[in-house]
């Protein structure tokens, strides 16, 4: 009777233990990495479809709108689904999804490419992973292994040199909006991927986007009443894009992939978001590279392999 209560005990304590994501099975690994994955080639769109947007919007009208736009479709969705509203105590960090990932972030980088190009933005994006990890770390309490943070500060420093190099080596007025960015998105991805663990990812996104309405659609009245409105095949896509692609669609396989595989090594995925970004503006924008190109995406990819096998 001894063995039998005691196994019963050990089973309760399996089963009642929280699982960390490293402990999880390794399908679930592979399919949160190729969420995740699709996540940041949906984010590597994000920058030339504002640049496309820019054409015929304001900056202001731009965000606005798309924040209305993807917030009608994730409303659309939570209505239909029926899904009820999520309980008090994860307001104040649906309040920080909002304020960084779709109002904070969307707005300082659409406000930065009205005088940067999409290569120098990019270093936004170079150091996004890093400062995802070390928020993460001091959130959740996450402890990555020595080899993670190597790898993590090899791949920073490789993006971050490429896209100086791109930029012509020069700093501007956009780089205070950049680096706001940065940190605002970071403390966004950081905060999404922790409830992501106890929701669905796109309820995640979805209501911290109805949360922003009160702001959004009033902001979008005004911003479109002073700033002039050309609408193009450009200009459209660019905002379709960016409302549905990247505020909406992409944000939710991308935190569905963070609570499957971890903050950490999930933010670690977006250091390829550069590059790919840059491939984009080569084939949607015309912008030139430089052979340093294919140089840095091999180093970035031998630390995105490194930071997905270090354990912790």
């Amino acid at each position: 009777m001894r063995a039998q209560s005691s196994a019963i005990d050990q089973i309760e304590i399996a089963v009642s233990t929280p699982r960390t994501p490293e402990q999880g099975p390794p399908a679930d690994r592979r399919s949160g990495t190729l969420q995740a994955a699709l996540g940041v080639t949906a984010f590597s769109l994000t920058f030339p479809a504002t640049a496309w947007g820019l054409e015929g919007f304001g900056p202001w009208s731009l965000v606005a709108v798309r924040s209305v736009l993807a917030a009608v479709i994730a409303g659309g969705c939570l209505l239909a689904l029926r899904v009820p509203v999520p309980a008090r105590r994860h307001w104040a960090g649906l309040a920080v999804v909002a304020a960084g990932v779709v109002l904070g972030f969307p707005l300082l980088t659409t406000l930065a490419l009205q005088t940067s190009t999409t290569a120098h933005a990019a270093v936004v994006v170079g150091l996004l992973p890093l400062t995802t990890a070390l928020l993460s770390a001091l959130r959740t309490g996450a402890r990555p292994s020595r080899m993670f943070w190597g790898a993590a500060l090899a791949g920073a420093a490789a993006v971050i040199a490429f896209t100086v190099q791109q930029s012509g080596g020069a700093l501007s007025s956009a780089d205070a909006y950049l680096f706001g960015a940065l940190l605002i998105c970071a403390a966004g991805y950081t905060e999404g991927g922790r409830l992501a663990r106890t929701m669905p990812g796109w309820q995640v996104i979805g209501w911290a986007l109805v949360l922003c309405l009160p702001l959004s659609v009033p902001g979008a009245l005004v911003a479109l009443s002073y700033e002039p409105v050309h609408l193009s095949a450009h200009s459209v896509a660019g905002l379709l894009w960016v409302a549905a692609g990247s505020q909406f669609l992409g944000l939710v396989v991308w935190y569905r992939g963070m609570a499957a595989i971890g903050i950490p090594k999930a933010s670690q995925l977006q250091l390829a978001q550069p590059l790919l970004t840059l491939v984009w503006s080569v084939l949607l924008l015309g912008e030139q590279l430089t052979p340093a190109a294919p140089l840095t995406a091999a180093a970035v990819l031998i630390c995105i392999a490194l930071t997905q096998r270090a354990r912790g």
